[in-house]
């Protein structure tokens, strides 16, 4: 691993830590005062704010594991951690959201008035506003390396706080006495929950499934190495993602015969191309073939 993705997982991994502390924080205060107040859409907030959380944790963990080296059990390595991670709590997410629906539906049948509702009102406007600060912060590190997890896991954190602000203003009119309106934002929430639990799941069991998202990728990797000399012809490119990097095979077709010292130079200059276009890159073999191979 390079110097430059080690700090890129550093920095992913202390960003992914904060957001684990700060969801967890900040779920656990409106659940509190979500008993406190009575109202089902602060409550509904902070355990999707905990849920939240969980992602953040299946983030770090990837990058976490990403940085170990294989070993006698794992010899591709623990890149699939995260994905694994993911499909797993994506199934718990959807009863999490199914418990609130449930909830909010009983609720919304027989309505009460919000106790205190200028605490639940402070509470959602200072959840809202720390969520989208650090959602924004994690963004632009996601962005600065290329780390595609924590910008997910970033995406995330934007809805959590724009979800706080939607609570925000169901409680603010139910407190003026539409109170079915408080059960309307648990329902709101759940939504949210089932959406994320649907892209953890698809983007887990595609990336277990070898699926490659990107397929433009293979393209322009094509087309820059048929500008290296030596190569005649690119037969083949094959990528599949490991936790958060690609790996692969690169099939080529090479001019004439070649000493083992100019294949190793052409294979360090193919690698070299491959890098440049693939941030993080994984494991990536390189195979020759001489033009008259069939």
């Amino acid at each position: 691993m390079s110097s430059g993705s080690a700090e890129a997982f550093e920095a992913g991994e202390r960003i992914a830590k904060l957001s684990v502390l700060t969801l967890v924080s900040l779920g656990l205060l409106e659940v509190i005062v979500g008993f406190v107040t009575g109202s089902l859409g602060v409550k509904a907030d902070g355990i999707d704010s905990i849920s939240d959380s969980i992602i953040s944790v299946i983030v770090w963990l990837g990058l976490h594991f990403s940085r170990r080296r294989p070993d006698a059990r794992f010899h591709f390595g623990y890149h699939k951690v995260e994905s694994l991670s993911a499909l797993i709590v994506s199934f718990g997410m959807i009863g999490t959201a199914t418990y609130i629906l449930y909830h909010s539906y009983l609720t919304f049948l027989n309505p009460k008035p919000i106790q205190y509702p200028q605490v639940a009102l402070a509470v959602l406007m200072f959840a809202g506003t720390v969520a989208l600060y650090r959602a924004f912060q994690m963004r632009s590190i996601a962005r600065k390396y290329r780390l595609l997890s924590l910008r997910t896991d970033a995406n995330n954190s934007i809805k959590d706080g724009t979800a706080s602000f939607v609570v925000f203003a169901s409680v603010l009119v139910a407190s003026l006495g539409i109170h079915e309106l408080d059960a309307v934002a648990g329902m709101v929430i759940s939504v949210y929950i089932y959406i994320v639990a649907y892209v953890a799941l698809r983007e887990s069991s595609l990336i277990l499934l070898d699926a490659c998202e990107s397929p433009e990728i293979a393209s322009v990797l094509e087309s820059a190495l048929t500008t290296i000399e030596g190569i005649s012809k690119v037969r083949s490119i094959r990528l599949r993602p490991s936790g958060p990097y690609l790996t692969g095979l690169v099939s080529v077709a090479v001019n004439g015969s070649k000493t083992i010292s100019e294949t190793e130079n052409l294979r360090k200059r193919i690698l070299e191309v491959v890098s440049a276009i693939i941030e993080p890159v994984g494991d990536v073999s390189v195979v020759f073939r001489s033009d008259s191979a069939g």
